[in-house]
């Protein structure tokens, strides 16, 4: 993938190293929710194989998929600002292995080496705008006008 969102692409080589080093491998059965909205976040995922579905609660409907992710792609960005809560939904929508990151550690990390710490905020930030984006082309497209949805 050519995304700013997938990990290597994200952050160079020697960020993503000292990423990866944090992280531990996880698996996730399909149907297993990962978090949903409003939860706590103090974790999050790279996906290594398998898909993910990033959903929204729509009040007096069912949840709307914003986005499907998958390999490279980051799993959760709500881990970073404050007030650490998940903003949306997700769910392993086939077998997924991933890896897992401690936020903690991670905004640690952060802290303490300002070149790896912009590194991952601009990642991070990217990824943000682009599920912004997402969100609002598959709401206008579910709930807006015919066509709405390719507007910008």
């Amino acid at each position: 993938m050519t995304s700013t969102t997938t990990l290597a692409a994200g952050l160079q080589t020697e960020h993503r190293e000292r990423l990866l080093r944090t992280a531990r491998e996880v698996s996730f059965a399909p149907g297993t929710r990962l978090f949903e909205e409003g939860g706590r976040a103090d974790r999050f995922w790279i996906v290594r194989t398998g898909s993910v579905t990033l959903d929204l609660r729509v009040p007096g409907r069912r949840a709307a998929v914003i986005e499907s992710l998958g390999h490279g792609e980051l799993i959760g960005w709500a881990w970073h600002f404050p007030p650490y809560r998940w903003h949306l939904g997700a769910e392993a929508m086939t077998p997924v292995r991933a890896w897992e990151f401690d936020a903690e550690a991670v905004r640690a990390l952060c802290a303490k080496d300002p070149a790896f710490g912009r590194a991952v905020a601009v990642w991070v930030g990217n990824v943000v705008a682009h599920r912004l984006h997402s969100a609002r082309i598959r709401l206008l497209d579910l709930y807006g006008p015919h066509g709405s949805g390719t507007l910008l």
